[in-house]
């Protein structure tokens, strides 16, 4: 070895030597300030330090002392304690680390997708009361924020903090979580910490851990993969390569020399279009691209010199929103509904120009019917449904792709798990929220699998083989249908039905709970608390509650009728609504299914047609959004949708 070398090596070592002499105590990021930690149970505290540094914990008049170990990581374990606070924790080593403001009480991992995701602001309109009167400091969210790790269980979670259920933060809680809590709360009178952990857009699979999967093999090949990250940073090279080239902007309402937002614009070749629809319904056939809205509306004096507020529903995809010239909104994707504040003297007394640049790229585009749209100021509103005038900006070229698909790490599997809830398994919990299913409809079977899966390699990790785990089985979604048939949403409602004989499960069912035009239901309260409604018969012990609507049990065939027994029956069974109940199918051996006459006998249901004089098979609100399903027990929790012909 050169004396160049030897000597560049020594300073190397002199360098690395110094870095750990000069390691500084290090906490987790959940470990922080306001945090709540779990009552009535040991838990754990851990973080990193540089090795053999001796750290002492000094909480509620005791000290606790360890050594980090060469892998820098060190660990305290705690007592349990009872609810309370708040509390000091004072570590100190090589420097001194203080957090404020601790409590004890429950603590509950909330996770799944979008609908979990959704926060307060979001239903700001349904919820405004709720917001408005939130005041529970002793109600605390840890946010997570969106992250991955295709190579293996991270140590930590990105940079958040412990927020209080008040004025300053309730609108960035998540709504089914903090209905959850508060309805918990009110009658525990304990701290409850909510840990939100949820992806919008995102499967089971990229939720599970490596050995929930391992029973997968095409799943396994993809986790060995990704692992690789040559072999995924080649995939993406060849995945952007074989795209086509992405086109200069020929939108001509931002081309032209007067934009079409313009108020000096002059209109012309503009055509009739009806607020809300679609436009391929309306003429345009297979157009993605960039379609502008126009229409002049009078304003009477008394609505201006105010602000105002504009709602436009839901827009198919992507929109920029024009006042008179002015941009005042624009949002990128399709769920968010359309809610625009217009800042006084944006508005004029008389005419005004109402402009919406709209753009899709995929599927219909436009706007979603059966939804709000009005602009409101001054207590007055105007109706903005009904006729605008349309122009094409822009029709995209169909986009060429010849190779494969970029790698989505939000999509691969164990990507979430690792990143977003293998860090905090060490962390005490009472129990699970999960709210998911929307991107795995197309694979309902394997989801059978998968949910049981999750369940169990999420209890191997935080080493609570009974940890409870309660789910919101989904909801009614998309378009109705009046004759029996098949579907997709109903395959995955079975599948969440199957995982209650996993014990320690409990299921909310809010068939009667979603929107046919809204993936994300505007109803989280409800959501919120009948899973509230399930903790507190199983978690909180209150034996005589009712928690659950009626549950498929078992069916037998007299004659040319099936009686259909039931779970959880409550005080007993009945129609929402009064009327007879609907949405009943029979059918014989060839599962050829017809509308049933279904009616209530007791605690039973007996079904039959007059079309089939030998039935076999039996379904309920097997749909992927169901006519009126009005089977409920007397305590108005809905009927879980079943099927007997699996």
């Amino acid at each position: 070895m050169s004396q160049i070398k030897r000597i560049l090596l020594s300073l190397h070592l002199i360098f690395c030597v110094a870095l750990l002499g000069n390691a500084q105590i290090r906490l987790p990021h959940i470990i922080c300030d306001s945090m709540i930690l779990q009552r009535d149970v040991p838990l754990k505290i851990w973080g990193w330090a540089s090795p053999g540094e001796q750290i002492v914990l000094q909480f509620n008049g005791k000290k606790w002392s360890t050594k980090t170990g060469a892998d820098e990581k060190w660990l305290i374990n705690l007592p349990a304690m009872k609810a309370g606070g708040p509390y000091t924790m004072e570590f100190s080593g090589k420097n001194k680390v203080v957090l404020k403001d601790i409590l004890f009480g429950d603590v509950w991992l909330c996770t799944g997708q979008s609908n979990m995701v959704h926060q307060l602001k979001v239903h700001n309109i349904t919820y405004a009361q709720d917001i408005a009167s939130a005041n529970y400091p002793q109600i605390r969210q840890f946010w997570v924020p969106t992250t991955t790790n295709l190579k293996g269980p991270s140590e930590d979670l990105p940079k958040s903090s412990w927020k209080p259920a008040t004025k300053e933060g309730i609108n960035d809680f998540s709504a089914v979580a903090y209905f959850f809590a508060r309805k918990i709360y009110q009658e525990q009178k304990i701290p409850i910490g909510i840990i939100n952990s949820s992806v919008g857009g995102t499967t089971i699979e990229a939720w599970t851990g490596e050995d929930g999967l391992k029973d997968l093999e095409e799943v396994r090949k993809i986790i060995e993969r990704n692992k690789d990250s040559a072999a995924v940073n080649k995939i993406n090279k060849l995945a952007d390569a074989s795209q086509s080239p992405p086109a200069t902007s020929a939108d001509k309402g931002m081309l032209e020399a007067i934009k079409w937002f313009d108020l000096q614009y002059q209109p012309k070749g503009w055509r009739k279009f009806y607020v809300p629809g679609y436009w391929e319904d309306q003429g345009m056939r297979d157009l993605d691209g960039v379609v502008w809205f126009r229409k002049e509306i009078e304003i009477p004096a008394a609505m201006v010199a105010v602000p105002a507020f504009i709602q436009m529903g839901r827009i198919v995809d992507a929109d920029r929103f024009y006042i008179n010239g002015t941009l005042i909104g624009s949002t990128g994707y399709q769920y968010p509904q359309r809610r625009y504040t217009v800042p006084a003297g944006i508005l004029k007394p008389g005419k005004n120009i109402l402009v919406i640049r709209v753009e899709n790229s995929n599927g219909k585009g436009g706007f979603v019917p059966d939804k709000p749209y009005s602009l409101q100021a001054n207590q007055q509103s105007i109706d903005l449904k009904g006729e605008w005038q349309y122009k094409v900006g822009e029709a995209y070229r169909p986009a060429f792709r010849g190779g494969p698909f970029r790698i989505q790490e939000q999509a691969q599997p164990t990507a979430l798990y690792n990143a977003m809830i293998a860090p905090v398994v060490q962390y005490g919990i009472k129990g699970v929220l999960w709210y998911q299913g929307e991107s795995n409809v197309g694979n309902a079977l394997t989801y059978k699998k998968l949910l049981p899966a999750l369940i169990q390699n999420w209890r191997a990790q935080f080493k609570r083989r009974d940890l409870p785990f309660y789910y919101v089985q989904l909801p009614n979604y998309g378009d109705m249908r009046y004759q029996p048939g098949e579907s997709a949403w109903a395959m995955l409602r079975e599948a969440a039905l199957e995982t209650l004989k996993v014990p320690n499960t409990g299921m909310a069912v809010t068939i009667d709970l979603g929107e046919w035009n809204d993936i994300h239901p505007d109803d989280k309260k409800d959501v919120g608390e009948r899973l509230a409604l399930i903790a507190k018969r199983l978690s909180y012990g209150e034996k005589n509650l009712v928690y659950s609507g009626p549950i498929y049990k078992s069916s037998t065939i007299e004659g040319n009728k099936i009686i259909v027994s039931f779970e959880h029956i409550g005080s007993g069974l009945k129609t929402r609504d009064g009327e007879s109940l609907s949405q009943f199918e029979i059918a014989g051996a060839d599962k050829k299914f017809v509308w049933a006459i279904a009616e209530i006998k007791g605690n039973q249901v007996i079904v039959h047609s007059p079309q089939i004089t030998k039935p076999m098979y039996v379904r309920y609100a097997w749909a992927d959004n169901p006519v009126n399903p009005n089977l409920y027990n007397i305590e108005n929790l809905p009927a879980s949708p079943f099927r007997t012909d699996r």
